[in-house]
């Protein structure tokens, strides 16, 4: 019978019991009852002993041997007697019984005692007895009955033993054994086994305990295996490539969408490292994913290239996230990877185009910034200087505006060809907006490459442009900036070779500029004059100062030139040219005009209640940007509300502005015409095409430049006469064309002289009078009369 763990502790329980108080009680009782039978044998022994050696006495004293040997027989025959040995004195008789005595070890005790006999004369001692008394076993001390109680004893402690072990393997191990059954039963078939056992006892109560969890937990496995069922069918049935990894990143799960879109096997993916399926130089980024790409909530995001079954390499971004293992539940992990490719090519091809200038091909402006501080971090690692190349196209808005943009959009590529074809391979072009270009050189001898390349570049612009079958001259001025000579950053080095470039332009253009510190401080000062003029326009700084022109023949004052002036609360008047150099470059040139036109007509309409200068005519420069279509509704409100007549009016432009030849310019003097001004022509004779203008545009007056006015008077007879020459070459051509004649710039009496007898009719300058704000003009005027010898007579002021 197999023996169970439950029953064996039972039995060992027993036993235990049995050994621990019922076998020290049995023996204690059987060592009390073995000394009380060994006292009571010892005593009988010693009785039968006495009465046996007090009947050999006669027998000694007489010699009777067989009586003797018939007493020893006797006592030999008591069971606790092994040795009997009987000696007279005289050592005539020794008898002993058995004949050969037995081993001394084996006796349990030896008596000798001396054999007397009473004879007539006193007690006499005859013979000595030897009893050897036998060892006797512990139970060989008991008797029959003693025995028999020892062996109802037994069978009694038999009997409750075997009722207990039967007892316990009923009441107890079959229930267990029934209990156990069932739990493995459950164990290897997986189905919940129920015990089939009732009592009411607390067993009835275990096994019934137990079927109601079985079925409980039977429920619970059902909906749970139904849950499971749901939740994978749901991970498989997501259109979305999940997988679910361990605290090693080894792949537990993925879902059939992901083997589907990779084209893994299931079997060939799990218990793998997710990492060997990462290209290699992306495996450094997913395991620092929780460190860099930790968002709040938990969730982890990182995208890495993804290398797929057919050896097809994809971009995959995976949004992770899990929960750390406890004492209570392991870690749990679910991401979710999504094929980017498509997504990243269009970052790459929207960074690209971001980056691009989409006209030429070269990079933009972002882009080149973006490699500029890339360029400069490097030439801080291998302290190599940069050297920024800023290049600016010199005519490029008039092409622009007389040939169309698509010819200048021509041009532009053209260029980029051009400048590209004279740069290394490592060199980086881009164009930053319009016509202007950058250019970085990386090299040791930065500074020296750059200065070759920059003459390079200007060189190869100097072969003409083929644009519509028309040849065009297109030159370049380029400014030079060297890091970290010049400047500390990368902004700081662009803007350094943008100064240098602005400075080449102001020295002529079409050439090369290297950055030198004084450029700072014209740039400071430019930067300074555009405050002042942006605080002029608020603060009414600006003024009209106005120069009178008179009349060469009599010194009558016919009219008068409004200039425009920045007179500053603290540094007073401002030099002019430079502010409309700004001013136009800026594009606040019409805000300053407006305000120069209104306080010029106001004060026009002042001079005119003087006696004689009623009829005056009042001229006004006019920048190319202020040709705009309202320009003829502005003039004329103006002189409505000061009552001035617009044939007062002469509005002065420059051939600069004729070269345009911008419809919208023409047709603004075509409307300044028919408004009824008169159109003067200003720097004549400094043009390219000075004689086709009179006769394309309205133009009334024509004003002889300075220069020429000033060579009249020149030391050098040549130039006086060359001069002589040209002026009266331009009073002949206008007075052919029907146009009056102003000279400009007259300083000398010898000027005025020769200009009077060339029969030109107006002049001004500083011989006759500066430009004066209103209040001064008119105390000036009163010094012009009509003189006997104007050119003696005349004030300079």
């Amino acid at each position: 019978m197999k023996m169970h763990s439950v029953e064996s502790r039972f039995i060992a329980i027993v036993i235990g019991a049995l050994l621990v108080f019922v076998a020290p009680l049995f023996v204690l009782f059987l060592i009390l009852s073995s000394d009380r039978v060994a006292r009571e044998r010892l005593q009988n022994t010693e009785v039968l002993l006495e009465a046996n050696v007090q009947a050999l006495g006669k027998p000694l004293w007489d010699f009777d041997k067989d009586s003797i040997d018939q007493i020893v027989t006797s006592l030999q025959a008591e069971a606790d007697i092994s040795f009997v040995r009987v000696r007279d004195s005289s050592d005539v008789i020794d008898i002993r019984k058995p004949d050969i005595s037995p081993d001394p070890d084996d006796a349990r005790s030896v008596v000798k005692t001396d054999i007397l006999y009473r004879a007539s004369d006193g007690i006499k001692t005859v013979g000595t007895a030897e009893i050897w008394l036998r060892k006797q076993g512990l139970f060989a001390r008991f008797t029959k009955d003693e025995m028999t109680i020892f062996a109802i004893f037994f069978f009694a402690v038999a009997t409750l033993f075997t009722a207990a072990i039967i007892g316990n393997r009923i009441t107890i191990i079959r229930p267990l054994m029934r209990l156990t059954a069932a739990i493995e039963a459950t164990r290897r078939l997986g189905s919940r086994h129920h015990v089939d056992w009732t009592s009411n006892d607390e067993m009835g109560a275990l096994a019934h305990n137990f079927n109601e969890m079985q079925s409980k937990l039977e429920r619970e496995e059902k909906e749970l295996k139904l849950a499971h069922a749901r939740a994978t069918d749901i991970y498989n049935l997501t259109p979305a490539m999940l997988f679910s990894i361990d605290a090693e990143s080894r792949i537990t799960a993925v879902s059939d969408y992901w083997l589907t879109a990779t084209g893994y096997r299931r079997e060939a993916v799990i218990g793998q490292e997710f990492t060997d399926f990462v290209v290699e130089e992306s495996r450094e980024t997913y395991r620092k994913r929780h460190t860099t790409n930790m968002e709040d909530g938990g969730i982890c995001e990182v995208t890495v290239r993804f290398r797929c079954a057919d050896d097809s390499v994809i971009d995959v971004l995976i949004l992770e996230t899990g929960v750390e293992a406890s004492s209570s539940r392991q870690a749990l992990s679910l991401s979710v990877m999504t094929d980017v490719t498509d997504l990243k090519e269009a970052e790459s091809r929207n960074h690209r185009q971001a980056i691009t200038d989409h006209l030429t091909g070269l990079l933009n402006r972002q882009g080149f910034e973006s490699v500029l501080d890339d360029l400069i971090g490097e030439a801080d690692r291998l302290g190599e200087p940069l050297a920024c190349l800023f290049v600016d196209l010199d005519r490029f808005k008039w092409i622009n505006d007389n040939l169309g943009h698509a010819a200048g959009d021509d041009v532009l590529c053209q260029v980029a060809m051009r400048l590209r074809r004279q740069l290394r391979a490592s060199d980086v072009i881009a164009r930053l907006g319009g016509d202007e270009f950058a250019i970085l050189l990386s090299a040791a001898n930065a500074r020296q490459l750059a200065m070759d390349i920059s003459d390079r570049l200007v060189a190869s612009l100097r072969a003409p442009l083929i644009v519509n079958g028309a040849e065009l001259n297109v030159s370049a001025s380029i400014g030079i900036a060297v890091y970290p000579d010049h400047a500390a950053t990368a902004a700081c080095l662009l803007q350094k070779s943008d100064m240098a470039m602005y400075a080449r332009k102001r020295s002529g253009k079409n050439g090369v500029q290297l950055f030198d510190n004084n450029m700072v401080d014209i740039a400071r000062k430019r930067l300074e004059t555009e405050q002042f003029i942006d605080q002029g326009l608020r603060d009414d700084w600006f003024i009209a100062h106005l120069q009178p022109i008179v009349s060469l023949s009599d010194g009558r004052v016919a009219g008068f030139e409004a200039l425009m002036r920045l007179n500053h609360p603290e540094r007073g008047l401002l030099p002019p040219a430079e502010i409309i150099g700004i001013a136009e470059e800026n594009g606040s040139i019409g805000q300053i005009g407006d305000a120069i036109l209104s306080k010029a007509i106001a004060s026009l309409a002042v001079i005119s209640r003087l006696d004689g200068l009623a009829e005056s005519y009042l001229a006004v420069n006019f920048s190319p940007l202020q040709f705009e279509p309202v320009l003829p509704a502005r003039l004329a409100a103006l002189l409505l509300q000061n009552g001035i007549t617009p044939s007062r009016i002469v509005v002065e432009i420059t051939e600069a502005v004729l070269m345009l030849d911008n419809p919208v310019v023409r047709d603004v003097l075509d409307a300044l015409s028919d408004l009824g001004c008169r159109i003067a022509l200003d720097d004549f004779g400094t043009g390219y095409s000075s004689l086709s203008y009179l006769n394309r545009f309205p133009v009334d007056i024509v004003k002889v430049d300075q220069s020429f006015t000033r060579s009249l008077s020149s030391d050098q007879p040549d130039v006086r006469r060359k001069s002589r020459m040209l002026v009266e070459g331009i009073r002949t051509i206008s007075h052919q064309m029907g146009c009056a004649v102003v000279a400009e710039g007259i300083e000398t009496a010898e000027q005025w002289d020769i200009l009077q007898a060339m029969n030109i009719e107006f002049g001004q300058g500083y011989l006759l009078s500066r430009p004066l704000p209103l209040d001064a003009l008119l105390e000036k005027l009163d010094e012009f009369s009509v003189p006997a010898v104007p050119a003696r007579q005349a004030i300079a002021s």
